[in-house]
C-alpha cells in the first residue's frame, strides 16, 4: 500500500509537470535585410495563456558552431529554459545567429546582417506576435560565447532597446580567435562576415566588446559577465573587466571553476535570470528601490 501510494504521488507529480510546464514555439522570422527566413525559439511561460498582462522578454544568444535551438538541446538540464521561464514569468527568445555571425552586420556580405536582423527584424516580430513589454523596460539580453559578444556589442550599440545586458563566456576580442591552433579554420568561417580581410586581426579588434568600454560607460546599462577560470577566453574577459572598472562603470563581474562548456553555462544562466529579474520588476514599478 505505502509502494502504491508512492507510486501515484510520482505520476501525480509528473502530471502537474506537464500540464504547468512553459510551451516552446519555433517561431518563423523573415529578415527583409537577408532576404531569408530563419527561425527563433521562444519560450512561454505556463502563466501566458491565462494572464492579459504583457510579460518582459529576454533575449537568449548562442555561440559559435551553433544555431537558434541551442539553448533547449545542448544544457545538460534539458528542461533548464523553460524552467526559467516560469520561475521569473518571462518570455525567453532564442534568435538565429548562424555559425559565426558574431551578430555583426557584414560590410562586404548582403547575406550576413545580424545586427539588423536581431535589432530590427526579430524584436518586432516577437513584440507583433506575443504579449511583450514592447520598449526596453522590459527587454534583456545575454548570452554565451559569440552569443556573449552579441549581447554586449548589441546592447552598446543600441542601448534604446534593452535595459540591460549580460555574456557567458563571451567572445569579447575576437582577435583571440585568430591566436588559437584553429586560425585558419576561423578565418575561413569568418569570411562571410569580413569577406578577403578575414585574417586581419585589426579588423578583429575594431569590432570587438573591448573596444567599446567608452560606449558601455555612456549608456548606463546594468551589466553581468562572467567566465570560467578554465576557459580560453578568461583573459580577454579579466581585461574588459578592468576597462570598465578604469572607466568607472557599474557591471557585476564573476569568475568561477569551469571552462568553456555546457556544464558551466548552464549554472551561469540562472545568475544572469536573477540578476536581469531585479531589473524587469523594478522598472514595472514592482520592487521598489
Amino acid at each position: 500500500m505505502k509502494k502504491f501510494k508512492m507510486l501515484l504521488s510520482a505520476f501525480l507529480l509528473c502530471l502537474t509537470t506537464m500540464t504547468y510546464a512553459a510551451k516552446v514555439d519555433t517561431l518563423q522570422v523573415a529578415s527583409t535585410a537577408m532576404g531569408k527566413t530563419y527561425k527563433a525559439a521562444v519560450v512561454l511561460p505556463n502563466s501566458y495563456a491565462k494572464s492579459k498582462t504583457a510579460f518582459p522578454v529576454m533575449y537568449l544568444l548562442h555561440g559559435a558552431y551553433g544555431h537558434f535551438s541551442d539553448w533547449l538541446k545542448n544544457t545538460p538540464n534539458k528542461k533548464l529554459v523553460h524552467n526559467l521561464a516560469d520561475q521569473y514569468n518571462m518570455i525567453i527568445v532564442m534568435p538565429e545567429g548562424e555559425t559565426f555571425s558574431f551578430y555583426l552586420d557584414s560590410p562586404v556580405n548582403k547575406e550576413s546582417q545580424f545586427e539588423t536582423f536581431i535589432t530590427q527584424e526579430v524584436i518586432q516580430k516577437v513584440d507583433k506576435t506575443y504579449k511583450t513589454i514592447a520598449n526596453k523596460n522590459g527587454r534583456v539580453i545575454t548570452g554565451l560565447s559569440m552569443g556573449g559578444h552579441g549581447a554586449l556589442y548589441l546592447s552598446a550599440r543600441h542601448p534604446e532597446l534593452f535595459c540591460a545586458a549580460g555574456s557567458m563566456s563571451g567572445a569579447v576580442d575576437m582577435s583571440t580567435m585568430l591566436n588559437r591552433d584553429s586560425s585558419a579554420q576561423v578565418v575561413k568561417l569568418m569570411q562571410p562576415v569580413f569577406g578577403d580581410k578575414s585574417g586581419n586581426t585589426e579588423l578583429y579588434e575594431q569590432n570587438s566588446v573591448l573596444r567599446m568600454a567608452d560606449k558601455l560607460k555612456a549608456n548606463k546599462l546594468p551589466l553581468i559577465i562572467d567566465c570560467g577560470v578554465d576557459d580560453f577566453l578568461i583573459e580577454p574577459n579579466r581585461e574588459l573587466h578592468r576597462r570598465l572598472v578604469y572607466n568607472k562603470v557599474d557591471h557585476d563581474y564573476t569568475e568561477r571553476p569551469g571552462a568553456h562548456t555546457w556544464d558551466y553555462w548552464e549554472n551561469s544562466l540562472p545568475y544572469h535570470v536573477l540578476f536581469f529579474n531585479k531589473i524587469l520588476l523594478k522598472n514595472q514599478g514592482i520592487l521598489k528601490k
